[in-house]
């Protein structure tokens, strides 16, 4: 009777540990979507007048690891330069997203972004579409970018 009462107490423990830990995957897969949603456009939207200064800044802000180095690189070698000589300007949005898996520490999110890029002052608005993989760490409590990879 003792040990089936012990089963019954490590088994209502296990039960409330498992739906603690969902929850929490939940709670962050929740927060890392938020996170995504708003960091893309910041990160895909400039004007010419102010690429230097806005896209640095938010790199900075949002993203973390090895993507921040190749991101960094990548607006000092190409897109900072050409905004500046092409008078090149952008807006992205991301029209939809979702959680792909999530616990407290990394997320994957699948978003579909939506970009319109402008050469010049005149020039007409071009359209692209896109569906990246982000991978996003909790970093002191905050998801930042480590990843985004286009599928």
């Amino acid at each position: 009777m003792a040990l089936v009462a012990l089963l019954g107490v490590v088994a209502v423990g296990w039960l409330m540990w498992d739906a603690s830990q969902r929850r929490g995957a939940e709670h962050a897969g929740a927060q890392a979507l938020q996170a995504a949603r708003e960091s893309i456009p910041d990160l895909f939207s400039y004007q010419p007048g102010t690429v230097d200064k806005d896209l640095p800044a938010t790199a900075q802000d949002r993203l973390t690891g090895k993507f921040l180095a190749d991101y960094t690189q990548l607006l000092t070698t190409v897109v900072i330069p050409e905004a500046k000589r092409d008078a090149i300007s952008a807006s992205a949005t991301v029209p939809a997203a979702g959680v792909v898996s999530a616990d407290t520490g990394q997320a994957i999110v699948l978003a579909y972004v939506d970009q319109s890029i402008t050469v010049g002052k005149e020039g007409r608005p071009t359209q692209t579409n896109s569906s990246v993989r982000v991978t996003l760490n909790n970093v002191d409590g905050r998801w930042l970018i480590s990843g985004f990879d286009p599928i």
